[in-house]
């Protein structure tokens, strides 16, 4: 099913699921507790100004309007069908709207994949129908698509039954019906208006990509809020973000569990530290796509966001706090400080300014106003003033207790803020209150984002922050390596995989195979003492656990014993091993060491991963991984981005990595994985020497995995 929906682009043929002059009801019913019966309900209450034709084999009148037996009955082909028969009946339902020239379809009903095979096999029907007549298909299983301005609702949610949400300018696509209903309503009590909404249930057609390209697309959308709990197409996904990209349109996502993992071999270290969700998550940093980790967050930074369009997002993660007790001013530092925000000490004139408003008032950051600050519009005018124009260009963010509780203190801060907002209409503003509702809606009205705790707020900011530096940023020009032959790989060894990734300038040592205790010595002449020795054996991966691996090997004799050590070690660890004779390396050192490596996602492909050598990988979780391929600034990003990256950048007096030239590597490596997709599964090079800036980097391990053959 996947397959034959990845032939449309994202968001095709989506225009009457928001834009339909005519809607049919397939299964509709006179009771409007019933799935059949609520979407004509709340057609006819909410004023849908469309033909809407009830289909029942009875025909007769339901809930007022002519009802008939069969959609080939209608007086005109709808132009959206809304199916809400079982399972069973609905590939013959969607067959006659197909027959009808109906071009879209809504497929309410359960009992398809989600069911078991049988369900299955009904939901493949679906799709092929579809496919035949040119149809585009939401769901099945699903809580369908709504139009607020236009009052055309392709639903059954309870959230619509009472009252339709104000329209505006935030659109919701969501897999998950509940949630996206949820999210709705609370976008909705939220003052916030809603332009379309979109919940594509099991996705046999229409997925949330297309909803993402649709809302893009759609200039009654300003900004994308999205449920999303897996991707099921990487390019069509990513084709879709780009759109919103280049339209303007912010996109939010709630990504929620973690898409399933092919299994990774055994012997893979980069498979075990590129899980899917962060896989999700460089994607989404990748296409400018803010990521959050609440329904609430979600609600709250959209609502912000949509205040603040286009103009007023932050510029960077500076933050000043001002309220009226130095309490709250340090509950207030400790929540921006612990979610990643600046504090910027103020200017000399800034606390001058300020201490000629306020005398009593802290000139620190945050700003201890006391009670006096709003003692009257002008001292506060004054205050909000002298912090605006500080040259930090932070957001400020006022902490109002219970203020808005008073009347005449509520006059005061709102005909300061309606100044200051007229004077700074480029500048981020925040409020933290709890209320009242008429208030806060007040404020709203300004472009002031309120928001009701400290602990929200905090988070709210960050996010704020993150997607002004996401959207500020251009999107990476990746070329895509060449369409061109690549050579076979041997995946024999250790030095074969280093001679295929030296050969796309990647530096490996020079090192030899030997064959035996003379060979080894010859070869550790050649390449100068002292020398590595390690098993060359493609069954054995983890060759220091094999006692495969003898370091600082010194001379002629002592490279002997050790050649003789290592072949006993491998015979008694791994006796059935094919061995391929012992590789003679040089012992190099004077460096960091790093680890990286590439793994395949089943649905981004292969995913490129950096991180610092030895325990902190494994251990700390200190990696940075996304999609292959990956330029050379974004492998530097992704080394700057680790934990222990001050190591490398010279910490305590150490002498500063050349990270260009990992870097580089990274981006090489990136390059010869996308090539060879078909043929790689796993890459490790663990671990990277990283020498002194301007002395490169070199592999001294690598393992290389080829892909399993597709079951015949």
């Amino acid at each position: 099913m996947a397959a034959l929906a990845q032939a449309l682009p994202a968001g095709a043929g989506l225009s009457p699921f928001f834009k339909a002059a005519s809607i049919a009801i397939v299964g509709a019913s006179d009771d409007i507790t019933k799935i059949g019966g609520r979407p004509v309900h709340m057609l006819i209450k909410h004023g849908y100004a469309g033909a809407v034709y009830p289909i029942n084999p009875k025909g007769g009148v339901i809930q007022g309007l002519p009802a008939y037996a069969s959609v080939r009955d209608t007086p005109a082909a709808p132009e959206l069908a809304i199916l809400a028969v079982p399972a069973s009946a609905t590939p013959a339902a969607l067959r006659d709207c197909a027959a009808r020239g109906t071009k879209a379809a809504i497929v309410l009903s359960a009992g398809f994949t989600e069911a078991g095979p049988a369900g299955a096999a009904l939901q493949a029907d679906l799709v092929t129908i579809a496919r035949e007549h040119g149809m585009r298909v939401l769901g099945p299983n699903c809580l369908g698509a709504v139009n607020v301005a236009d009052r055309l609702i392709g639903s059954f949610s309870i959230a619509l039954e009472e009252h339709m949400p104000p329209a505006g300018h935030a659109g919701i696509v969501s897999q998950s019906g509940n949630v996206g209903s949820h999210t709705m309503q609370s976008v909705a009590r939220r003052g916030m208006g809603v332009s379309r909404f979109i919940a594509t249930g099991n996705e046999a057609d229409v997925d949330v990509a297309d909803g993402i390209a649709a809302l893009a697309e759609d200039p009654d959308t300003r900004i994308i809020l999205c449920c999303m709990e897996t991707c099921r197409d990487a390019a069509k996904l990513i084709s879709a973000l780009q759109r919103a990209r280049e339209l303007g349109k912010p996109v939010i996502v709630l990504k929620i569990g973690s898409t399933e993992k092919g299994q990774q071999a055994a012997a893979s270290h980069t498979g075990a530290l590129t899980g899917s969700d962060a896989v999700i998550d460089a994607v989404f940093r990748r296409h400018g796509v803010l990521r959050v980790r609440s329904v609430e967050a979600l609600i709250d930074i959209g609502h912000a966001a949509s205040l603040l369009m286009p103009t007023r997002l932050p510029h960077n993660d500076a933050v000043t706090l001002v309220a009226a007790s130095g309490g709250f001013g340090i509950m207030m530092a400790d929540a921006m400080s612990e979610a990643g925000l600046a504090l910027p000490a103020l200017a000399p004139l800034t606390q001058q300014r300020i201490l000629d408003a306020v005398p009593t008032a802290s000139t620190g950051n945050p700003v201890d106003a006391s009670a006096q600050m709003s003692s009257r519009p002008d001292i506060l005018l004054k205050m909000l003033t002298a912090l605006l124009d500080d040259p930090s260009d932070s957001a400020l963010v006022l902490f109002m207790s219970l203020s808005l509780y008073n009347t005449r203190l509520r006059g005061i801060y709102l005909e300061a803020l309606a100044q200051v907002r007229a004077s700074h209409p480029g500048r981020l503003l925040m409020i933290i209150s709890q209320g009242p509702a008429d208030a806060i809606e007040q404020i709203n009205a300004l472009g002031i984002p309120v928001f009701s705790s400290i602990d929200a707020a905090a988070t709210g900011l960050a996010g704020l922050a993150r997607l002004g530096q996401l959207r500020a940023a251009n999107a990476p020009q990746r070329a895509l390596p060449a369409a061109e032959p690549v050579d076979p790989i041997v995946f024999q060894n250790e030095f074969h995989a280093k001679q295929a990734l030296g050969k796309v300038g990647i530096d490996v040592p020079h090192e030899m195979i030997a064959g035996d205790a003379d060979a080894a010595v010859r070869a550790a002449d050649a390449i100068g003492y002292p020398v590595v020795l390690k098993i060359a054996s493609e069954d054995v991966a983890h060759k220091t656990e094999a006692g495969g691996v003898m370091l600082n090997v010194a001379n002629a004799q002592a490279v002997r014993d050790a050649h003789a050590r290592i072949l006993a070690n491998v015979a008694r660890h791994a006796p059935t091993a094919r061995i391929d004779g012992v590789l003679v390396a040089p012992m190099l050192q004077g460096g960091t060491e790093m680890i990286a490596g590439v793994s395949q996602d089943p649905v981004f492909g292969p995913i490129v991963m950096v991180g610092m050598g030895g325990i902190y990988a494994e251990v700390l979780n200190d990696v940075a991984v996304q999609a292959a391929p990956v330029t050379e600034d974004e492998a530097l990003a992704m080394i700057r981005s680790l934990k222990m990256f001050p190591i490398l950048d010279g910490a305590r007096g150490q002498a500063k990595a050349d990270i260009a030239a990992a870097a580089r590597s990274v981006a090489r490596l990136s390059e010869f994985a996308f090539r060879h997709r078909d043929d790689v599964s796993d890459i490790d090079m663990n671990p990277i020497l990283v020498r002194p800036q301007g002395q490169g980097v070199v592999v001294l391990d690598a393992l290389m995995i080829p892909r399993a053959a597709p079951a015949l």
